[in-house]
C-alpha cells in the first residue's frame, strides 16, 4: 500500500514563523524516518464491504523484524520473525485452513523455519527494510494533534489514485517523525501509525523450531 510506503514530518514548532511547503515538509520526513535505526509500524486496511487485516511490524529497516497480521473476516494469523534470510513463521489453524482448504488437527504452537526466499506476494510475510520516498503532490494542511503530540496534516494526491487522497499527520515538536497517515476512498480505507523511534530492538528466534528449508514447494 502506498500508505505504508511514504513519510512525512515537519522538523520545527508549530509557530507561525514555519513557511514549508508540503513537498519540503515530505523530503525531510522521508530523510528522518530513513534514518531511523528502528521504529513499529501499525496498520488497519478494511474494503468497502469492511473486510480488512491489521498487521503490527516493529523492524530495525536492515534485516532484523518481527510481525503479526490478522484478518479480520476469516480469523486467520501469521506471526512472523525475520532474521537475515531466515523465516520463523507461527500461523493459526484459521490461516493453514485458509491456505491449503484443508481442515486441520494436531499441535497449534507450531513455529516454521524457513528460508525468505520461498515467501510469496500476498501471504503476509513481511520485509524489514521500508521505502520511505515521495510521491504524487503534497498540500500543507492544517495544525492538529496525533495522540497529544504536535503535527501537522499534508495532504498528497496522486493522478494514478482516482479515488481518495492520503493525509500524512507529521511531529512538529522534536525530529520531524511520520506519525500517521491516512487513505480514504471508495475502494478502501487504510490507517498507518508510526511509534516506538529507534527503541532498543532484541530480535531472536524461538526457542523451538520445525525447520521446513529442506521440504519442496
Amino acid at each position: 500500500m502506498l500508505a505504508c510506503l511514504v513519510t512525512v514530518a515537519g522538523c520545527s514548532g508549530s509557530g507561525g514563523g514555519d513557511k514549508r511547503s508540503g513537498q519540503e515538509i515530505l523530503d525531510e520526513a522521508n530523510k528522518t524516518m530513513s534514518e531511523l535505526k528502528s521504529v513499529t509500524v501499525v496498520g488497519e486496511t478494511t474494503n468497502a464491504k469492511g473486510q480488512g487485516f491489521t498487521g503490527r511490524l516493529t523492524t530495525d529497516l536492515d534485516t532484523k523484524c518481527t510481525s503479526k497480521t490478522t484478518w479480520n473476516w476469516n480469523k486467520a494469523a501469521l506471526e512472523q520473525i525475520r532474521i537475515g534470510k531466515t523465516d520463523y513463521v507461527h500461523p493459526n489453524r484459521a490461516y493453514i485452513e485458509w491456505w491449503s482448504d484443508k481442515s486441520m488437527d494436531g499441535p497449534q504452537n507450531i513455529w516454521f523455519k524457513t528460508p525468505t526466499s520461498k515467501a510469496e506476494p500476498g501471504d503476509g510475510l513481511a520485509a524489514c527494510p521500508r521505502d520511505f520516498s515521495s510521491f504524487g503532490t503534497a498540500k500543507r494542511g492544517e495544525p492538529t494533534e496525533v495522540d497529544g503530540k504536535a503535527a501537522i496534516a499534508v495532504i498528497v494526491t496522486d493522478k494514478s489514485v482516482r479515488t481518495g487522497k492520503y493525509t500524512f499527520y507529521v511531529a512538529t515538536e522534536g525530529k520531524p517523525y511520520l506519525l500517521k497517515v491516512v487513505y480514504k476512498g471508495s475502494d478502501f480505507h487504510t490507517t498507518t501509525t508510526y511509534s516506538g523511534f529507534d527503541k532498543p530492538l532484541d530480535v531472536k528466534p524461538p526457542a523451538k523450531v520445525l525447520d521446513t528449508s529442506t521440504w519442496s514447494r
